[in-house]
């Protein structure tokens, strides 16, 4: 029953991540007045939800992934030298203010560690490729996204990174999760009452997320709302994003001729990005960038709805099952 229950939670959670906006957005209109209630939880949540998340990675299985080097470098490659110049020349069509600017860089140059996973699987891809990718696309981002964000604005950078509230900000919503999950996996291998824990926190990813959505929107919708018009010129750069990455993706795994498990893996890797946990560190900017969270929120609304048509348009379109319709692949029709 408790496998049957999981099962039906997961079969379903794009309906809970689903009602979980539908109430977010309804609330942040409605009651604006919660938002700073809201705000105050999103760490907590997100650190609850990272921890129930990072559960789900095999840590004992990551050298497996890092000795698929053919994935693991076409994600790196894909996250952290095409998306940049892609990022680059689609923000010139941005207005070259700094809080837009800085906003739209710090959520598209970071790849998504957590709801990739599910949209991967929904996909029919390989998921726990991406789970056991997703610890090396973490560490990387976060040394990266200071150097890309010197690069695209300069001497900019250097009015707004302040190392302490970035550092508070990765400890209690990365570092801490992370650490806590490594220690309850080995917990959980040597004690019954461990692998009880961890089974029942295996009922949490999905409506964690769900929370996680809903806190996140509902405080930051008053802030989207209001800053409409300085914000709008970002919906259009999301969009193309959307439209662009997926197509690189694709393009990747035929060339490295993937299979199509790992081809609809690397879609999803190369598309989504990682609002939810860019989000605090955008909240944790110096007066003057208050638009940025607004940026990055408004990113997690348009990619939500692009994951929709991409969770159907890549196993039906881009990468199908046919073997004929499949880059790279040398299956006969009896196959």
């Amino acid at each position: 029953m408790t496998r049957l229950s999981k099962r039906w939670i997961g079969h379903n959670q794009v309906g809970v991540y689903a009602v979980a906006v539908a109430l977010a957005v309804g609330t942040g209109l409605e009651l604006p007045g919660a938002g700073p209630v809201l705000e105050v939880l999103i760490n907590p949540v997100l650190a609850v939800l990272l921890y129930v998340t990072f559960l789900e990675v095999p840590f004992v299985r990551i050298r497996r992934a890092f000795r698929n080097g053919r994935f693991m470098l076409a994600a790196l490659g894909v996250n952290f030298l095409v998306v940049p110049a892609v990022v680059f020349g689609l923000t010139r069509f941005l207005p070259q203010e700094p809080a837009v600017l800085v906003g739209a860089y710090m959520v598209l140059l970071t790849p998504c560690i957590d709801y990739v996973i599910t949209f991967t699987e929904l996909a029919g891809g390989d998921s726990e490729q991406v789970t056991a990718a997703t610890p090396a696309l973490m560490l990387v981002q976060l040394l990266a996204l200071p150097l890309y964000l010197w690069l695209f604005m300069g001497q900019q950078v250097a009015e707004f990174v302040e190392a302490g509230p970035f550092l508070e900000a990765f400890l209690v919503v990365v570092a801490l999760p992370l650490t806590l999950a490594w220690a309850t996996e080995y917990w959980a291998e040597r004690s019954d009452r461990g692998a009880g824990w961890q089974d029942a926190m295996g009922w949490l990813p999905v409506p964690m997320m769900g929370a996680t959505l809903f806190v996140v929107i509902a405080s930051q919708l008053p802030r989207v709302r209001d800053s409409i018009e300085g914000i709008a010129a970002v919906v259009p750069v999301y969009v193309a994003f959307l439209l662009v990455m997926p197509l690189v993706g694709r393009l990747v795994a035929g060339v490295l001729d993937m299979d199509l498990g790992e081809s609809r893996a690397l879609v999803f890797v190369s598309v989504t990005r990682n609002s939810l946990v860019i989000l605090p560190l955008a909240l944790a900017l110096p007066a003057g960038y208050e638009l940025a969270p607004a940026v990055v929120v408004t990113q997690t609304l348009v990619e939500l709805s692009g994951m929709v048509v991409l969770t159907r348009a890549v196993p039906g379109v881009l990468v199908p099952d046919a073997p004929d319709r499949f880059l790279g692949t040398d299956a006969g029709p009896g196959d």
